[in-house]
């Protein structure tokens, strides 16, 4: 089912670095589809819009009138939605909330010997755009989790867009929109929506940033608008790893691999473990409760084609390839598993203990679930609050500070061969002349 490696192989780098880098290949058929996309919604707005949702979403009438959601049709669906997934939002809401409100920037302010004033202040985007996936994979948790950091930064004004495939809609993401105070939800999807929040057209709203998953289209979209419009990040498919040993419940273990796995056909579940019983344990499960899976399909061709459970020697070996990894989701399923928190740098969210299953913060733990994918965690973050959030420094330089300091910003303006810069400067100096 999935390829195991040992560490102990000599080719073992080779194969590893071969199973972590196959997914990050972008087509250039791909690429070149959406650039053609962005740049006839650029050049064409509402009418290319109406060209591709006939064409990609199966819609077969549409106008302007037809783009977005009517408060009459958004009320509609929300009716017909079963009160227990609207408590069930209800409630990872207010989680997802009271988590994030932590993360507001509170700024600072400080005056140094000089009587100088330095502070450093926070104020919110005006405008965004939310990218939430339509059809089979059509989720109220994205809408929660995208919105919900924006709305407590501040954000006027945010804007949802969702496909609505064959001209139908998942009336909990609606929903999910209502309590989000989404100001307007268009019926859009693809590169074509991304490109229309970043450009504007007559009916769709410029946004300054657009954030949310999708599709490779969708990814490739965001990063040729990047620069017109801000993004969040640039995300491939959903990826776990899960560290595990001799104490571990093998069928518990599958099913976590199996829960990352019927994302897409494109995911990737890793394990990494000391324990070869562990590992063969975890085939046998990973095969009986595939049978039984709705997305059997979607879930092996992602195992098959790129699970694998590594074979390591030590826990030494086991934070270097975590770290090398870096994987979104990281679950540390061990007799201690807060052990490793010091040796592991690279992760987008960890999970600790037998009791934490990644599913849990896709949903309803509380912390963002939009988090770096494909090695990103080297260097990102998951999403936030401080997303919506623009950081401005403020400068005020007294009399005294400039006849103290300015004497040295001349020295170094000349240094570099800027002598405006140290004009700037010796004109107030002269002052005290």
């Amino acid at each position: 089912m999935i390829k195991i490696l040992n560490t102990k192989s000599q080719d073992f780098k080779k194969k590893f670095n071969y199973y972590l880098n196959i997914r990050r290949k972008y087509s250039s058929s791909k690429i070149s589809v959406v650039k053609k996309i962005v740049n006839d919604v650029k050049k064409n707005k509402d009418k290319s819009l109406i060209k591709y949702e006939k064409k990609f979403n199966n819609i077969k009438s549409l106008n302007v009138n037809k783009l977005f959601f009517s408060k009459n049709e958004i009320e509609k669906s929300v009716k017909t939605l079963d009160k227990k997934i609207k408590n069930s939002i209800d409630i990872a809401f207010k989680r997802i909330f009271n988590f994030h409100k932590n993360q507001k920037f509170k700024g600072f302010k400080i005056k140094d010997s000089f009587n100088n004033s330095l502070s450093y202040r926070s104020k919110p985007i005006n405008k965004i755009g939310v990218y939430v996936p339509g059809g089979r994979a059509s989720y109220p948790s994205s809408v929660l989790m995208n919105c919900i950091p924006a709305l407590i930064a501040g954000v006027k004004e945010i804007y949802m867009t969702v496909p609505s495939i064959n001209g139908k809609i998942n009336p909990g993401v609606l929903y999910a929109a209502k309590k989000c105070k989404v100001k307007k939800i268009f019926k859009l999807g693809g590169a074509q929506a991304i490109a229309a929040l970043a450009f504007g057209t007559k009916t769709i709203n410029k946004v300054d940033k657009i954030v949310g998953p999708g599709n490779e289209y969708v990814a490739l979209a965001k990063k040729e608008v990047s620069g017109v419009s801000g993004i969040d990040i640039f995300a491939g498919p959903s990826e776990v790893t899960i560290i595990a040993d001799k104490n571990s419940n093998p069928e518990w273990i599958s099913a976590d691999l199996i829960a990352q796995s019927e994302h897409d056909e494109m995911s990737q579940s890793i394990l990494v473990s000391d324990s070869k019983y562990l590992i063969d344990k975890v085939q046998y499960y990973l095969i009986k409760q595939l049978k039984f899976l709705p997305k059997k399909k979607i879930a092996s061709i992602s195992l098959g084609k790129f699970g694998l459970a590594i074979l390591v020697r030590n826990s030494r070996e086991v934070s270097e390839i975590t770290n090398i990894i870096a994987p979104e989701h990281l679950q540390i399923y061990t007799k201690k598993p807060d052990r490793y928190l010091k040796s592991i740098d690279n992760a987008g969210s960890i999970f600790l203990g037998a009791y934490s299953p990644e599913a849990v913060g896709d949903y309803i733990a509380g912390p963002n679930h939009v988090l770096p994918t494909s090695g990103t965690a080297k260097f990102s973050s998951g999403l936030s609050v401080l997303d919506f959030l623009k950081r401005q420094s403020i400068i005020k330089i007294s009399k005294r500070g400039i006849e103290k300091l300015g004497p040295s910003v001349v020295t170094l303006s000349k240094y570099e061969n800027l002598y405006g810069h140290a004009n700037s400067v010796k004109l107030r100096l002269k002052e005290r002349e």
